[in-house]
């Protein structure tokens, strides 16, 4: 073999070996940190009340408890960001604070007021209530300020019209402001949770009809999943009081708890993770409220904000609860244990997808979504596979 072809060979050599190396080191190998990807389709799934130990240890079910993280990723420091639910689905998409009446899961659907936003450039609004002022501004808005598409999916939804309405889910046959919540509890017929579902409750959907336009039953998942251009840039999905684990001995029949979570996700998760928008750019985030337990814990400095005193009741945060994150950017087993929160994974949404836009931080950032020096998902969770 002659000298020059042997240089060749070996060139050839060392670009395949450098190739290889790219798709499979993990995140932060050789030196260097990936840069996250730009994710095109999101999908969150949003379950109930359980703490990590319960969820996530050793007599846990096994399949969101083993199987899924083998899959992606466990994030083991994963925290709620207040008690009860509402508060904590609102926090997850506006990045707003709790509030008294969030807190209670608004018991009645009322208007927060007077929705004053403090001068400090929190991007918080003062008051009491459930359904914040327009000038509130949600991810979906700045998904279609950029452009991008979304749909709410809710399981049960509109199953009895006297309950909530059939689009959006407003509590109340009458969808107005005032109107108790007969949704609070499941009913044989129809077991959706108006709580459960975070978008009725911001004036800058419900007025301008996109959260009509946008928010309906789990039943439309299945058609929209079946190609790229059908399914949205981010899609949240809600399942039913006793599929999301909230209710036990449910009123269906169906055991609840965490053997009713289970069975949802081993319907749903390989409907996501197969499609063809999921391969190409999808992440997959599983997570849940909050934990039930008798407890407040919560991480990365949150605040209480300025309409209750402690976001956890007893304390300052909804506990440690954990996540699940699946995406062809993310290698089989990894584990972060990094520090997040329900407004570190809002701020990460914005970040992967690239829509930030109206926020108050001069970078896009919603509300507490903001804070300076707040964690992102990235090199702990991502490591390119492409």
């Amino acid at each position: 073999m002659s000298f020059s072809h042997l240089s060749r060979r070996l060139v050839a050599l060392t670009a395949a070996a450098t190739a290889v190396a790219a798709t499979v080191l993990p995140a932060g190998a050789a030196g260097r940190t990936p840069v996250p990807p730009r994710i095109g389709h999101l999908f969150v799934v949003d379950l109930e009340n359980k703490g990590y130990d319960e969820t996530f240890g050793a007599t846990a079910p096994p399949y969101l408890a083993k199987v899924l993280p083998s899959q992606g990723a466990l994030l083991t420091q994963y925290y709620a960001t207040g008690h009860a639910s509402l508060d904590n689905y609102i926090t997850q998409v506006s990045g707003q604070a709790p509030n008294m009446y969030t807190q209670a899961d608004c018991q009645r659907y009322v208007d927060l007021l007077p929705g004053t936003p403090l001068p400090d450039g929190s991007g918080q609004v003062t008051g009491q209530g459930c359904v914040y002022p327009a000038s509130v501004q949600t991810l979906p808005d700045q998904l279609m300020t950029a452009g991008r598409t979304w749909r709410g999916y809710m399981e049960d939804l509109g199953a009895d019209p006297t309950r909530e309405k059939k689009t959006c889910g407003n509590p109340g046959s009458s969808a107005a402001p005032g109107t108790q919540d007969p949704t609070q509890v499941a009913t044989a017929k129809d077991q959706y949770a108006a709580r459960h579902n975070p978008f009725p409750y911001f004036h800058s959907l419900v007025d301008s009809g996109a959260c009509d336009e946008h928010v309906g039953s789990l039943d439309r998942l299945p058609g929209d999943l079946r190609g790229t251009a059908t399914t949205p840039t981010f899609s949240w999905i809600t399942p039913d009081l006793c599929s999301d684990g909230h209710d036990t001995n449910c009123v269906d029949g169906r055991p609840g708890g965490l053997t009713s979570i289970n069975d949802f996700l081993r319907i749903w998760v390989p409907r996501i993770t197969s499609s063809p928008a999921f391969r190409k750019d999808g992440l997959l985030v599983i997570t849940f409220d909050e934990s039930e337990a008798n407890d407040a814990g919560s991480c990365c400095g949150a605040p209480s904000g300025p309409n209750t005193p402690a976001p956890g009741i007893s304390g300052p945060g909804g506990c440690r609860v954990g996540a699940v994150l699946l995406s062809p950017y993310i290698g089989p087993g990894t584990r972060s244990d990094v520090a997040y929160d329900h407004y570190s994974a809002l701020r990460s949404y914005e970040d992967l997808l690239g829509i930030r836009t109206g926020g108050t931080d001069g970078k896009g950032h919603l509300g507490y979504a903001a804070r300076q020096g707040l964690r992102t998902f990235g090199a702990d969770v991502f490591a390119s596979r492409r």
